[in-house]
């Protein structure tokens, strides 16, 4: 199959989504970059427009504090995938897993052979690990990933706090939700510890999903936290039980960069991630024909 465009986006983070959409491009890529389940956007940002609402601002509870935060960023990302798509602005959907230029062409392939070949005067490049010979990138010698490790509550998990500021790079954030392993709306939480580490750390037991599940049980007790009571001490005290835990998973991104060297063809889009939201409710009268009906 031969498709031939104009202009085309390769990326599949918030931001490519977002600039497809705007400018009505297709976006190509080899593995969707869904947004962290907790990154929300401004509470003060209105997406009426592509018709995802909430009467109020969510609020989470934190240790001091309540914190308030607009929708989530994966709500937005997967609308404005859904739109792209009816569009046809999605020709390859999640069926590529690798792209390869071969200095004319863009040769997209799935597990097993060539699916399509791309022909394109201009290319609008946001990132994509599978993407071969297409734009230049320098190695970085010690490159950072955001790490987030998953983490199972089998005792303690019965709290009402949301979200932990930690600081720091190792365990600087901790995030509770009702569990995925129990149906429905359990009012048990598990969590998901957010670091920052660079690629020697991965490898360094110190650093290690053991020691996040840890740091992260030392945080909390640091905070008053404490398992379910369990009876009074000689003294009078109440005592509780320890927290019990088990790691589910560790999933990491890479944040740096490495530096792209544009070409002719291929180019690397420098806007923010704000100023392709403040042009969102303009380009949405392109899509008016799908949104009359959501």
């Amino acid at each position: 199959m031969i498709l031939e465009y104009e202009n085309i986006v390769i990326g599949s983070c918030l931001r490519a989504v977002l600039f497809a959409f705007n400018n009505n491009y297709p976006i190509f890529f080899s593995k969707p970059h869904r947004p962290f389940r907790f990154s929300f956007l401004a509470p003060n940002i209105d997406l009426g427009c592509v018709k995802l609402t909430r009467p109020t601002p969510a609020k989470l509870t934190t240790i001091d504090d309540i914190k308030v935060v607009g929708l989530q960023k994966e709500l937005l990302w997967e609308r404005l995938l859904f739109l792209l798509n009816l569009d046809g602005k999605v020709p390859l959907a999640n069926l590529c897993a690798s792209m390869r230029f071969d200095g004319e062409h863009l040769i997209c392939s799935n597990e097993y052979s060539k699916i399509a070949t791309l022909n394109f005067r201009n290319c609008f490049y946001f990132g994509d690990d599978n993407c071969l010979k297409l734009i230049k990138q320098k190695e970085l010698a010690n490159p950072t990933y955001t790490c987030y490790d998953w983490v199972a509550f089998n005792r303690g998990g019965k709290h009402k706090i949301d979200y932990i500021w930690v600081g720091g790079d190792f365990v600087k954030e901790i995030w509770f939700y009702s569990s995925d392993r129990v149906c429905g709306n359990s009012p048990v939480k598990d969590a998901c510890v957010v670091s920052t580490l660079t690629q020697d750390q991965l490898a360094d037991f110190d650093y290690s999903e053991t020691m996040a599940r840890f740091k992260m049980i030392s945080e909390m007790e640091k905070r008053g936290m404490r398992g379910r009571q369990n009876g009074y001490s000689t003294s009078g005290n109440p005592k509780h039980y320890k927290f019990r835990t088990t790691p589910i998973s560790r999933t990491k991104s890479r944040d740096s960069v490495a530096p792209c060297t544009e070409n002719d063809q291929v180019s690397v889009p420098k806007v923010t991630e704000n100023d392709l939201l403040k042009a969102l409710p303009q380009a949405c009268a392109a899509y008016d024909r799908f949104l009359k009906y959501l």
